[in-house]
């Protein structure tokens, strides 16, 4: 799409006000807009498309497309968007935050969609490619899946963006692309023919994949920045979005160029100044706190992390406040890696990041397997381990990264309060007890949106925790199972009488580890270093299973290697018969002086313990090591790349 005055601004000067560059926006174009939140919105552009309209009605009946949330869950961000007849249709990643724009979907004045942000955020540069769509498994199993709705959030969306297909035997996804006729973006500051930077910004966000796929459409792209620099003035290196790639720059009020939805401007956002943590305060103990605590025991050295919005943000907390924030690697799906992630009008942005890589890319890392353990919240979950935070009833929140995130971690735990709605807790003596029960019930028959697909789960065999105040579950192929209870709390008073379905609940019960329930700091690093060998070794009577859980374990010795072997032989030897095994390497640390005398003790083990077995470990170069050195002795068992194929494998001997 061009127009007078696209050409006129593709030259040397691209600089226009705002209520011009949007008048580009024709009736019926499809508009693409960037942001997470707050971070990277081009709120001035958006609030000239809402005057004009307002004025006079124009632009009319606009598909837009976005794919992480951009409001404020009040009136800013795309919520200037929420009119009837600016916008016909909209393809969104996330509702949660734009009220004006859900209550136009649920009460049937517009088309609409969720799709998760992840598959959007690959979709802009299959547009920029000309690839006709984005194919994933990302929401197999989903409200997203076409057996399950296609993604479409009401009555009056009827066409199929969303097909099942298939390659060698595995089901997939495709997704329908869409040509852009105008891209909205943001950045710091502009040359006059184009160029953009983001040093101010928290995020880079989709904004190169964006402007492509506008201009590779024949569409427009705007951006809005707020300082404006010389022609050939800026680096090169730090060029965000080309200017041959730009069509109009927007220059920006302060007021309407905020960091973020809640901060004017933060250096430590945007990487300038880092933050010295141990000013950042504990939060309070409560109902955030205790759940929190309890899913940071679930953390390991090495593990790279997702935290989800709302409840997880509290895990950056803790592991701030036990110190082991360094042992770990925290990131956000906007792009952020490493520091300590933001939160509220802030998501999305961290302070004290070792990286900040655009949206696509994590998304990359985060759909591979990246991951060793996300935690997400948890609105509504049922017998099956199937779980909805994206639609109840009228209210649409979507789905955002939710999906993309817990279906391909190596480890998804769910952090919420057993029940909504008014609950009051009372801890005293580190005892835990419930003053008010909340109104509404978490733990349903059915869930009324399956965002997460507890059976897609179970066949790919993804360890699954659901973590509440007062109990644990986790996810067994059999149903949801109660493996812990808080002390203080009643069983079938405060547990099973509260749920619209049984669990299994394994006998005995485990007890919460105390210290979650008391006000000192839990001692988390020491667990954290030194998990005991004991623990490591699991047996499983039933599948006849032994697994051996090495990971951040270190053998530095060789009276190491003998407590090993000694530890495997009293918990197999009573067996009288050999058993099937998998065995953890991830992130495993073996000096190289002993690597010998380590493959001979295995050597044993396996001779004299196992039937089959399959190990993996995601280092290539720990895989090549130890397989090199089991090789020598004959064990020449391959090493895999994850749990799931090491499984497989067993299964298949």
């Amino acid at each position: 799409m061009l127009s007078p005055l696209n050409s006129q601004h593709s030259g040397k000067n691209k600089l226009v006000e705002a209520d011009e560059a949007v008048r580009i926006i024709k009736d019926g174009d499809t508009v693409a807009t960037g942001g997470f939140v707050g971070i990277g919105f081009a709120e001035e552009i958006a609030i000239a498309i809402e005057k004009r309209f307002l004025k006079k009605s124009k632009p009319q009946n606009l598909t837009l497309l976005y794919a992480a949330g951009q409001g404020d869950g009040a009136q800013r961000g795309l919520n200037h968007f929420g009119h009837a007849g600016l916008v016909k249709r909209v393809v969104g990643g996330h509702w949660g935050l734009v009220p004006q724009l859900q209550k136009l979907a649920t009460e049937n004045e517009i088309e609409a969609y969720n799709l998760p942000q992840g598959v959007i955020s690959h979709m802009y540069r299959d547009i920029a490619a000309h690839r006709p769509r984005t194919i994933t498994a990302v929401g197999l199993g989903t409200f997203v899946d076409p057996l399950h709705g296609g993604g479409k959030i009401n009555d009056i969306t009827k066409e199929d963006l969303v097909e099942r297909i298939k390659f060698d035997g595995r089901d997939y996804l495709a997704y329908k692309t869409m040509p852009i006729d105008v891209a909205i973006l943001r950045g710091t500051t502009a040359d006059l023919e184009g160029n953009v930077t983001m040093e101010r910004e928290a995020l880079i966000l989709e904004n190169l994949a964006v402007a492509m796929a506008a201009k590779n459409s024949g569409g427009v792209v705007i951006v809005q920045v707020e300082r404006i620099a010389q022609s050939g003035s800026l680096k090169a290196r730090e060029v965000k979005i080309p200017g041959v790639l730009v069509d109009c720059i927007v220059l920006s009020e302060q007021k309407n160029h905020w960091q973020t939805f809640a901060e004017i401007y933060s250096p430590a956002f945007s990487n300038e100044i880092k933050v010295p943590v141990q000013t950042i305060a504990p939060i309070q103990m409560g109902l955030r706190k205790i759940i929190a605590r309890r899913a940071a025991f679930e953390l390991r050295p090495g593990h790279i992390v997702n935290l989800g919005i709302g409840m997880p943000e509290g895990i950056s907390d803790i592991a701030n406040e036990e110190k082991v924030i360094d042992y770990i690697t925290l990131t956000a799906e906007a792009g952020v890696i490493g520091g300590l992630p933001a939160g509220g009008l802030n998501f999305g942005a961290a302070t004290n990041t070792s990286a900040i890589i655009d949206q696509p890319a994590q998304f990359d890392f985060y759909d591979g397997g990246g991951l060793d353990i996300a935690f997400l919240g948890m609105a509504q979950a049922d017998r099956h381990g199937n779980l909805n935070v994206s639609k109840f009833g009228p209210r649409l929140a979507g789905a955002g990264g939710f999906i993309n995130i817990s279906q391909n971690a190596k480890k998804v735990v769910f952090l919420g309060t057993f029940s909504a709605g008014g609950l009051k807790i009372k801890i005293k003596n580190g005892m835990l007890g419930i003053e008010t029960e909340g109104r509404a019930g978490k733990f349903v028959q059915k869930v009324d949106h399956v965002t997460f697909s507890g059976d897609y789960a179970a066949q790919k065999d993804q360890p699954v925790l659901y973590i509440t105040e007062r109990c644990v579950f986790a996810l067994t192929p059999e149903a949801m199972t109660l493996i812990e209870i808080a002390p203080g709390i009643d069983l079938q008073k405060d547990i099973l009488s509260q749920m619209d379905f049984e669990p299994i609940v394994i006998s005995p019960l485990t007890q919460m580890d105390p210290r979650i329930f008391k006000p000192e700091p839990m001692g988390l690093k020491n667990d954290l270093l030194s998990v005991c060998l004991t623990d490591r070794l699991s047996y499983y009577t039933k599948e006849n299973l032994f697994f051996v859980n090495f990971e951040a374990y270190t053998v530095k010795n060789a009276k190491d290697i003998k407590n090993i072997e000694k530890a495997v032989k009293k918990i197999l030897s009573p067996l009288n018969h050999k058993v099937d095994a998998i065995v953890n390497y991830d992130n495993f640390v073996i000096l190289p002086n002993i690597v010998d005398d380590y493959s001979k003790m295995v050597e044993v083990l396996t001779k004299q313990f196992y039937k089959r077995v399959t190990r993996y470990a995601a280092s290539a170069f720990l895989r090549l090591k130890l397989g090199d050195a089991f090789k020598q002795r004959n064990v020449e068992t391959p090493l895999y790349k994850t749990r799931q194929e090491a499984r497989k494998a067993l299964l298949e001997e």
